[in-house]
């Protein structure tokens, strides 16, 4: 799904993280011009390449909003966020700050700036909750269960209201669990690069609860093509981004288990509060407005993962 964007101008909010590094390759292969805006606090492993501009700031701050009218681009891929449910549990004020209000401060730094084309990062599980219809659609009603699903929805409301108000062409990608090289394997979310550190480190997995609890688990590489034709596109509202397939917890650390030769069993801790018990997202809509569809299965996805962990970019 090769997307050309030569003479565009491109802020990517988060761009120094684990989708975001993806996301600036993809970026600069196809021509366009980067800036990046990230705090840093949660760089990936994998280094931003050096033809990108970088601006260290908080996205709810005014340096922020200030690096984006400046430099005037023609679209913004917005994936700075607070990314740890457990997290939006213990600091939900913190949680909306990041994810809340650094949106706005991104959405009204680009009506300033005059670009039209904003691209933002949701949650397809976190938004949905308890969804009695999986794999979920779009107009499935929103329950989140968290603060930090609460704070995607409230972002939506925002993409929809400028949208509406002839503003902004908004569009959010509402993500399945993304994982792939690059994901941070040493904080409490991502359960696949957790799993894969902890393994290649000698230790034991560790399994919330029973293990059976689901979830899409999507390749980043699947999400850096989503991203790409979102912004090359002028779709507006909001699009699942999975597989539509559902994978049990202690599913997929029992297949890293034999990937990696631990024949231990896993570690086991009481499940959070809010835990989704499934959660599969519908892509049809993505694949007849986008042409978007994942390519990377699991079991390959779950391959290159592991083995970027035993050898990682410097």
């Amino acid at each position: 799904m090769a997307t050309v964007m030569t003479g565009q101008r491109v802020v990517v909010t988060g761009g120094a993280g684990f989708i975001g590094v993806h996301s600036v390759e993809a970026l600069l292969a196809a021509g366009a011009e980067v800036l990046v805006i990230d705090d840093l606090r949660h760089a990936s492993y994998r280094p931003l390449p050096g033809a990108a501009r970088l601006e260290a700031a908080d996205v709810a701050e005014p340096a922020a909003r200030n690096a984006i009218t400046s430099w005037r681009p023609t679209a913004i891929l917005h994936l700075a966020a607070q990314g740890g449910v457990n997290r939006s549990w213990r600091e939900p004020a913190a949680d909306a700050h990041i994810n809340v209000l650094g949106t706005v401060n991104v959405l009204a730094a680009s009506i300033a700036a005059g670009c039209r084309r904003v691209v933002v990062a949701s949650s397809g599980g976190a938004l949905y909750g308890a969804s009695p219809r999986l794999p979920s659609p779009e107009d499935e009603p929103a329950q989140p269960r968290s603060p930090y699903g609460t704070a995607k929805l409230s972002i939506e409301h925002y993409l929809s209201h400028f949208t509406r108000a002839g503003s902004l062409d908004a569009l959010a990608l509402r993500y399945g669990n993304v994982y792939g090289p690059g994901q941070d394997g040493t904080g409490e979310a991502g359960v696949v690069a957790i799993s894969s550190r902890r393994l290649l480190d000698g230790r034991a997995p560790v399994v919330r609860g029973d293990g059976t609890q689901t979830r899409d688990f999507t390749y980043v590489g699947d999400v850096v093509a989503a991203n790409m034709l979102g912004l090359a596109s002028s779709v507006t509202g909001a699009l699942n981004i999975g597989t539509g397939r559902e994978t049990a917890i202690i599913d997929l650390v029992r297949t890293l288990c034999e990937l990696a030769g631990f024949h231990g069993e896993p570690d086991r801790e009481p499940l959070p509060p809010g835990e989704v018990a499934r959660s599969a997202l519908d892509n049809s809509l993505a694949a007849d407005r986008l042409g978007w569809a994942p390519a990377v299965s699991l079991e390959d996805g779950l391959a290159r993962t592991l083995e970027s962990f035993r050898a990682p970019t410097p």
